[in-house]
């Protein structure tokens, strides 16, 4: 792919080890030209979060669909919290009147792309990797929505062009940007959390694969929307498919190859703050300790992922982490909760000296038991007070004015995606699996080493070039 000619900004802050934006120079009070890829219901709700910030000018939207004004169809029985219909892309779309359509990001690029300071892109997780790497092969600041990518191959190649073009990038695990951000850095420096050396984290409620049983195969014979795209809805996918429901809207996520599972779409929001401040980097072991209706096609039914991880330093002690999802699929609650709930989604933190308990997102950890908590608030050791700070979508502009770092740019996000994708591998395949961190390879199965790549769809091989 060929960049852009744009200007650059100065080397003083590149100096300053600052991730920028390789564009034009925005002034004080120059808007970001902003385009918003995705306007369903995940990608609608980033769009409005950017759009309605004062620093940016939303110039285009993209959808394949963005036209379509037809209700999903919710057939959860409520188990997803909805209590409405999906909202459409044609009704996001209608809320910006004044940005320039498009069904195809390719065409937008092309078109635009010298105007354009920033993306965000909140489409199915196998799109992901094609767009942003698009957008950054043209200078172009891009958020995406986690998981960074479908593929441990993809997750790497977007560390590699977020290196060479030098772009601001951040990946939407929000919480990232919140209370449990902050302090968990904070008590890390402190020397509070210290010493881990186990991990329960737990993601148990009702997902859309759950009642489809064993799949056979992939779905046909479904007519595409008069409204749709669906070569562009399909991306990279190498073994293009019929349109289905069972795919468009939101049902993706449980195909292997389209999807993440569970652990893709909430690991981000669990596990976040636990990778990236213990230093994890990759797992040398990892594989499935239970698993319950694994299918070729989609996600299991419910599973417990096992992670490994060598001794990385002082205070960094060989640990593991066990990933559980699946309905009613509980982890071990620590006895000095006793009969409290812990809620969830959430996580069991276990050190040496404490034991720590967190839910999802920006939720702040406690100790457990609650009255040493209690008792630690009291004599100062610990603080509820994190102090004010951007959000995360805040903090994405900021950095594209040069004004912050983002909080979780793709060299922070990618090696915990890349243990999505392992985990990806393993419950697709189930077994236990031995991983080289050196060369990055899994060493004891072929088979699950050739899934850390996938084979690329004919015509879009150039993104896979870095």
């Amino acid at each position: 792919m060929n960049i852009s000619r744009r200007t650059t900004l100065g080397a003083g802050a590149a100096a300053a080890g600052w991730a920028m934006i390789p564009g034009r120079v925005l002034g004080a009070n120059e808007k970001v030209n902003f385009a918003a890829i995705g306007l369903g219901q995940q990608g609608g709700g980033i769009t409005g979060a950017f759009a309605g910030n004062p620093k940016v000018n939303l110039i285009a939207i993209c959808d394949v669909d963005i036209d379509s004004s037809s209700p999903v169809k919710d057939d959860s029985k409520g188990q997803l919290g909805w209590g409405k219909p999906t909202i459409t892309p044609a009704h996001n779309a209608a809320k910006y009147p004044k940005a320039k359509k498009y069904r195809d990001f390719r065409k937008m690029f092309d078109e635009i792309g010298d105007q354009l300071d920033a993306v965000c892109i909140g489409v199915p997780d196998h799109s992901h990797f094609p767009i942003a790497m698009h957008a950054m092969s043209l200078g172009i600041a891009v958020y995406v929505e986690k998981p960074l990518a479908r593929t441990f191959q993809e997750c790497d190649l977007l560390m590699k062009a977020e290196k060479k073009y030098g772009v601001v990038t951040q990946m939407g695990n929000q919480g990232h940007s919140g209370d449990n951000y902050f302090q968990f850095k904070a008590w890390r420096e402190a020397g509070i959390i210290k010493d881990v050396t186990h991990v329960d984290a737990y993601m148990n409620n009702w997902r859309r694969w759950h009642p489809w049983g064993d799949v056979k195969g992939y779905p046909t014979g479904g007519k595409v929307p008069a409204t749709m795209n669906w070569n562009v809805w399909q991306g990279t996918t190498p073994r293009p498919m019929e349109f289905s429901d069972k795919f468009h809207y939101g049902n993706w996520r449980g195909w292997h190859q389209f999807g993440t599972g569970c652990f893709g779409d909430w690991g981000a929001h669990i596990l976040d703050t636990i990778h990236q401040f213990l230093e994890l980097g990759l797992p040398e072991k990892f594989g499935t300790k239970m698993i319950e209706g694994r299918n070729d096609y989609i996600f299991p039914m419910k599973s417990v992922i096992n992670f490994q991880f060598p001794e990385r330093g002082e205070g960094l002690p060989a640990m593991d982490i066990d990933w559980y999802d699946g309905q009613k699929n509980w982890c071990p609650k620590p006895k000095e909760m006793g009969d409290r709930n812990p809620g969830g989604p959430g996580k069991f933190i276990y050190s040496k000296e404490l034991i720590f308990h967190g839910n999802s997102h920006h939720r702040p950890l406690q100790v457990i038991p609650y009255e040493k908590f209690k008792q630690m608030l009291v004599d100062g050791t610990v603080t509820k007070d994190y102090g004010k700070h951007s959000n995360h979508y805040q903090n994405f502009v900021n950095a594209v004015r040069g004004e912050e770092q983002t909080r979780s740019p793709f060299s922070v996000a990618g090696p915990l995606c890349q243990m999505f994708s392992l985990g990806c591998i393993a419950q697709r395949l189930g077994g236990e699996f031995e991983f080289d961190r050196e060369t990055q390879q899994i060493t004891n199965s072929k088979t699950a080493n050739a899934l850390l790549k996938d084979d690329v769809r004919e015509g879009w091989e150039q993104y896979y070039k870095v």
